[in-house]
Parts: structure tokens; C-alpha cells; sequence
């Protein structure tokens, strides 16, 4: 079991999947919350919880403000889990059984605010780079992209759409906070 840390649902416990994920920790939860809430993006947002597990992470951003969540995993353990904790917590979200890069790639519709990037650590930092180029297409402008990796994974190569605004390492978690370039005002560009 793992529980929301703060917002409307704060204390309310979730189911995790029964095996083939990991979760990620209170600590780390609150301390990428705490960064996210200093970056206001949160309030209202429209949010994609790319391998959910157990959702943590989408229910988190709910709890705290946000307006709608998709939440996505390909296990069989994990979307069941999913689609419970979702009746529990917050009915209206979408849960689609998929793969992250097919989901990205198809299966979406609409753009978000906020998406959770959050593989198994043996995912190969290609297919991280192959659904961050195509997820570019479904981000608002002002998007904010946060993608969870051991700090021994190789770096992911970023797309030309995104950037990297901050990384922070907590214990052997590393996280990144990237978000679609500024555009260039006439003036920059001269």
C-alpha cells in the first residue's frame, strides 16, 4: 500500500501492483511535489501518468488541484490495480491499458499540462527519448514533463521540443523536470 501525501485525498491509501513495479517513495513524491507546486503547475492541469503502477504519482497531482488525469501501464497487475484505485479515489479518470509509446504515439488525444514519465529502471533510455519525441505533440506550451530514472541510467537524449529545466537527485533516484522551449521573440532572434 502506498498513500496520497497532501490535497483533498491526503492519507488516502492506494493499492499497489501485486509485482513488476516500483513504486516511487514518499520522499521523493514530496520532495517532486514541493518542486512542481513552486512551479504552479499543478492547479488545473491536465495530467498523463505514463506507467502508472498503481497511479501514485497522477492521483498525487488530483489530490493537489489538477482538473483531469490519464493514467496508462501495459501490466495486466497494474491496470487492474488501476482501475481500482481510480473507483476509489477519482472516478472520472481514464485508464488505458497500453503501452507507454503506442499511447503517445495513437492512442491519446488532446494536449497536457503535466505528464509523469516513471519506467521500470532497466528501460532503455532510446524508448525514453522514442516516447518523449512523440509525446512533444500532446504538451501545452507550457507543459512540464518529469521523468523518473535510476541514477545510474544512461542520460536520455532529449528531443529538439523539450528541454531541461532541472534534475535532482534523491538517493538513487534521479528526476528530471523538462518542458517545450520559450519560443523566441522577433527581437532574440535578430
Amino acid at each position: 500500500m502506498t498513500r496520497i501525501i497532501a490535497g483533498t485525498l491526503k492519507g488516502r491509501t492506494l493499492q499497489v501492483p501485486p509485482s513488476g513495479t516500483r513504486p516511487t517513495s514518499e520522499r521523493v513524491r514530496e520532495a517532486m511535489f514541493s518542486r512542481l507546486e513552486h512551479m504552479d503547475v499543478i492547479e488545473g492541469a491536465r495530467v498523463l501518468d505514463l506507467y502508472a503502477g498503481s497511479g501514485a504519482l497522477g492521483f498525487e497531482a488530483l489530490s493537489r488541484g489538477a482538473d483531469q488525469l490519464t493514467l496508462v501501464d501495459s501490466a495486466q497487475g497494474a491496470l487492474r490495480t488501476l482501475k481500482k484505485n481510480a473507483a476509489l479515489v477519482a472516478p472520472g479518470s481514464i485508464v488505458i491499458g497500453a503501452d507507454a509509446l503506442a499511447a503517445v504515439s495513437g492512442r491519446l488525444s488532446g494536449q497536457y499540462d503535466l505528464v509523469f514519465i516513471d519506467p521500470p529502471y532497466e528501460c532503455e533510455s532510446t524508448t525514453i527519448t522514442e516516447i518523449l519525441t512523440a509525446l512533444c505533440a500532446h504538451l501545452s506550451p507550457d507543459a512540464s514533463v518529469v521523468v523518473e530514472r535510476s541514477t545510474r541510467s544512461t542520460d536520455i537524449e532529449l528531443p529538439e521540443g523539450l528541454i531541461c529545466e532541472d534534475q535532482r537527485d534523491w538517493g538513487e533516484t534521479r528526476v528530471l523536470f523538462l518542458a517545450p522551449p520559450l519560443p523566441q521573440t522577433a527581437k532574440e532572434s535578430e
